[in-house]
């Protein structure tokens, strides 16, 4: 439910789910279809066409559709980056970005009105965890960004604002349904879900059959060094992460992605380096790659971004560890999460 009224959230609900109330109400099953294909293109009420008026009443007594309002919205003059604030029907915030690539439009969404991970060198966190969103409200900003850009939006990350994991359940729906062949039928080898590191819920994912590239936002190379930065560390070490990363591709086959953001005099030395290839090489037996991340500075946390970024990388490889360096999209417009709610969230004080 999405309201005080406890109408149905219409763009929750799977196909059969919607059949089943649409038939519920005394109409024929095949309008049910004619909806779904309507409410994933963002329309509602007079916007759909073939649905007749005595219907689209019923619609509005029994459901609630609603789309994330754009607030603002920044494009890079770079390479066409886009960064998104969306305003909820609740009045909360929460940013997506819409980048383009040679192999398809990608659109990075949040998961949660804000995050309560903590990490120490992310915006998202800053104000704490408001709410989980719901699986409409993660679709809903592919929906809003595919009608403002009339681009379809074929590759998704889960790396806005929030924690995936945190909101397991509303999680696993959102990837049913938008990898559905009558939602937005993005396949899930074309979706990444970032973790900080939720241990119990990466051995919960490996069961679901889900075939998505897992990310896991490591950042550090020892217990001493990520508890400082992640307080996630406090309660799963780094062995236990690894060790839960390992059953995840032995149950999926499916290769993890490292995310290691590189911090000034934090995680980014050469010992590091080589660190954390060896505890990588001793836990990890199955193919991985680490995603070097140059830190997006944000102002209340103190900390800077390296200027080791390369030789962290040629460190990692010289060792057999497979790294790159984040390509930074949207760089003119500070493109990475957190920071436009903030505003928006001090502006609205």
């Amino acid at each position: 439910m999405i309201n005080s009224e406890q109408k149905i959230d219409i763009l929750s609900l799977f196909p059969e789910e919607l059949e089943r109330e649409i038939v519920s109400l005394g109409e024929p099953k095949f309008r049910a279809k004619q909806i779904y294909s309507w409410i994933i293109k963002g329309k509602w009420g007079e916007e759909m066409k073939n649905i007749p008026v005595s219907l689209r009443q019923k619609l509005e007594n029994r459901f609630v559709f609603t789309l994330p309002k754009i607030e603002k919205k920044l494009v890079s003059k770079i390479d066409g980056t886009i960064k998104y604030l969306f305003k909820l029907h609740d009045g909360e915030f929460i940013e997506s970005v819409f980048m383009k690539y040679e192999h398809g439009n990608t659109l990075c969404i949040s998961s949660q009105v804000g995050c309560r991970m903590g990490c120490k060198f992310c915006a998202s966190t800053l104000l704490g965890r408001v709410r989980n969103l719901l699986p409409s409200e993660m679709l809903g900003q592919i929906i809003a960004a595919e009608k403002d850009t009339g681009e379809r939006i074929s590759n998704v990350v889960m790396m806005g604002i929030g924690e995936p994991l945190d909101n397991y359940d509303n999680t696993i729906k959102f990837l049913r349904l938008v990898s559905h062949e009558d939602n937005l039928n993005i396949g899930l080898r074309h979706i990444s879900v970032s973790t900080c590191g939720l241990v119990d819920k990466i051995n919960d994912l490996a069961n679901e059959g889900l075939p998505i590239t897992l990310s896991i936002s490591l950042h550090a190379y020892d217990n001493e060094t990520r508890s400082k930065i992640m307080p996630i560390n406090n309660k799963y070490k780094v062995e236990e992460l690894l060790m839960a990363c390992q059953r995840y591709f032995e149950k999926t086959s499916r290769r993890i992605s490292f995310e290691y953001t590189l911090i000034a005099n934090q995680n980014d030395n050469e010992e590091g380096a080589k660190k954390l290839a060896t505890i990588l090489k001793k836990y990890i037996k199955s193919p991985c790659h680490v995603n070097l991340i140059p830190l997006n500075e944000v102002k209340e946390t103190g900390l800077e971004t390296s200027k080791n970024v390369n030789n962290f990388k040629n460190k990692l490889m010289s060792l057999g560890i497979n790294a790159t360096v984040r390509r930074r999209l949207g760089s003119d417009i500070n493109a990475s999460c957190g920071q436009l709610r903030r505003q928006a969230k001090e502006e609205n004080r």
